[in-house]
């Protein structure tokens, strides 16, 4: 059968700058799509063609249907790659594509619809045998229900967004007394994330490893496992670092839980590229936990592993052709780790941290693998999330990939924007990291913060020395087009690239000088507004929840005393260092 001529990747970042590349190899040609905020954005410019679809915010842009698939036939596209994360797992989009005649490079959307609901998933897997966590497999309505589940199942229990997914609407309850919180929390990120505030309940187990199943199926009944990724190190339920193979799955449970994998898989007709993502708990039972209906963030240690481009597996697929190989041909080879470069600042809670990069390298050498979608000059837009690049790693042996990435992150030199490159070395040097365990406890741990702002200080920060010239290409966008031209111009200096982030940073951040005042430490939205005018708060009990960077962020309370100033409601945006409130106490007038 016949490949595409032209596919259009409705997606930005690195994502989009990895499929081009297999598209690429196939001699597909690309078109992307991009938003005002990212008009000088890479993904933009390496594609063959790419075309505007709106502002910043992505629902006027990376999550408008109607945009994306006009310019798709603008562009004469034949197929549509979704990457991961906007409209990814969405079926009313997958569906709206095939109608419109285009192939979609992913699940049926019958498959995204079954594994979309996180309840009807779970009913799903337990009809067809699969392991699952004890817990609700029906919507939970009310906190009496969350209470009588905990005293049933026993506490902490995990209250989930039954459309949720990448820890957003997950919430762990501990006690009756949190009941209430979690549960609406819950629900808002529902309703925010994916338009859906319906939420199921499950008992949490505790310090479990997070071990999903690479699979991938065709149209003509094969259905093939790569094998396991070790996903544990998280904070927030975001995934930080992940490995393949797991240190703790044995050749036999790896063909245990693959097969788990192709049973969940089969059973609701899959088709394309799917994860399988489950707990493995301390006595060596796995349980399934939920279906990610698309190409994962951390599919590249697999790649790295089994030789095999999942990206263009999918293609392949999509066009109606039968995978390449069976499951007798997968074969694994030594050890991958791959680790998320976020801006993010670990000694402030691991808070997103945007701004432009003025300076840029990435690693090289043997075994490196480097998926980013910035360059210098780039800005990580506030909009999106955090990730500037996957730095990935493969060798002969777990350790010699752990030691390999010491030296890769030892190159990595990313300037004008705080990265967790920093806090990888920290962890990778870590005990914990370096005997295989859970390093339970260990990721937002002081000390880690503190060796990481030590190793990120002490580091050399040398601009790269990659050639610059006078000759520089840009992007221009004409009706709607993005064109490449060429400028005889230099490109701004580094301290002018420093200059306009502290400018776009400023606002009131000096406003946080005064010890009573709680600031905002970053530029978000409020999602919600937990105390009024007048009420007496307790060190770190919650003032407002702020959603940044596609995350919610719980802004508390630095001592007790009155809630006073009050400056903030749901809805409102906030600046970096606005003023929220003041938590004021008898006699901070007269203190000098």
């Amino acid at each position: 059968m016949a490949l595409f001529g032209k596919v259009l990747v409705a997606n930005r970042g690195e994502i989009a700058v990895r499929v081009f590349r297999t598209l690429r190899e196939l001699g597909i040609g690309t078109v992307a799509v991009y938003s005002e905020a990212d008009r000088a954005s890479l993904h933009a410019a390496v594609a063959d063609e790419a075309y505007l679809v709106g502002p910043g915010p992505p629902a006027e842009s990376y999550l408008h249907q109607g945009r994306i698939l006009d310019v798709a036939r603008r562009a004469g596209a034949e197929a549509v790659h979704p990457g991961y994360g906007f409209l990814a797992e969405n079926a009313g989009f997958a569906r709206t594509v095939e109608e419109a005649g285009l192939a979609w490079i992913g699940p049926p959307p019958e498959a995204i619809e079954a594994m979309g609901s996180k309840v009807r998933a779970r009913e799903l897997m337990r009809e067809a045998g699969v392991p699952i966590i004890p817990g609700t497999t029906e919507p939970v309505e009310s906190v009496e229900e969350v209470v009588r589940l905990g005293e049933a199942h026993g506490w902490p229990l995990a209250i989930k967004a039954s459309a949720g997914g990448g820890g957003k609407g997950l919430k762990v309850v501990g006690s009756a007394e949190e009941a209430e919180r979690a549960l609406a929390s819950a629900r808002r990120e529902g309703e925010s994330y994916f338009a859906d505030a319906t939420v199921y309940v499950e008992k949490f187990l505790e310090d479990p490893r997070h071990v999903e199943v690479q699979v991938l199926a065709d149209a003509h009944g094969n259905v093939v496992h790569l094998g396991e990724r070790d996903c544990t190190i998280q904070r927030r339920h975001q995934k930080l670092v992940e490995e393949t193979p797991s240190p703790a799955v044995s050749p036999e449970l790896r063909e245990r839980i693959g097969a788990i994998a192709i049973d969940a898989a089969r059973a609701v007709g899959y088709r394309g590229a799917g994860t399988i993502e489950g707990l493995l708990d301390r006595g060596g039972d796995y349980f399934f936990l939920e279906m990610n209906t698309r190409i994962q963030v951390e599919h590249t240690v697999t790649e790295l592993v089994t030789g095999i481009d999942l990206v263009r597996e999918q293609v392949l697929v999509a066009a109606g052709e039968p995978l390449s190989f069976g499951q007798e041909d997968v074969r694994f080879s030594g050890h991958a780790i791959e680790c998320r470069i976020n801006a993010e600042d670990v000694a402030n809670g691991f808070l997103p941290a945007p701004g432009v990069i003025s300076g840029y390298r990435e690693p090289a050498g043997p075994g490196i693998r480097v998926d980013s979608g910035v360059v210098e000059g780039s800005e990580v837009v506030g909009l999106y999330d955090p990730l500037i690049a996957k730095l990935c790693v493969w060798d002969t042996s777990r350790e010699r990939a752990r030691r390999r990435m010491l030296r890769a992150l030892e190159e990595y030199v990313i300037e004008g924007v705080t990265t967790l490159v920093g806090f990888h070395r920290a962890l990778l040097e870590h005990p914990c990291f370096a005997e295989g365990s859970t390093c339970h406890g260990v990721v937002e741990s002081a000390d880690i913060a503190k060796r990481a702002e030590a190793l990120t200080a002490g580091r050399s920060t040398a601009p790269t020395t990659m050639s610059r010239t006078t000759e520089r290409s840009v992007g221009v966008e004409l009706d709607g087009r993005r064109y490449e031209v060429k400028l005889l111009r230099a490109e701004p200096p580094h301290a002018e690239l420093a200059r306009r982030r502290r400018e776009r940073a400023g606002g009131g951040a000096h406003l946080a000088a005064a010890k009573e005042a709680v600031v905002s430490p970053m530029q978000g939205t409020v999602l919600a507004v937990e105390v009024a005018e007048g009420d007496e708060v307790g060190e770190g009990q919650v003032i407002c929840v702020v959603e940044a960077m596609k995350m919610e962020n719980e802004i508390t309370a630095h001592r007790h005393g009155q809630v006073t100033g009050l400056s903030v409601a749901a809805g409102e945006a906030v600046k970096t260092g606005q003023v929220i409130c003041v938590v004021a106490q008898a006699g901070d007038e007269a203190e000098p």
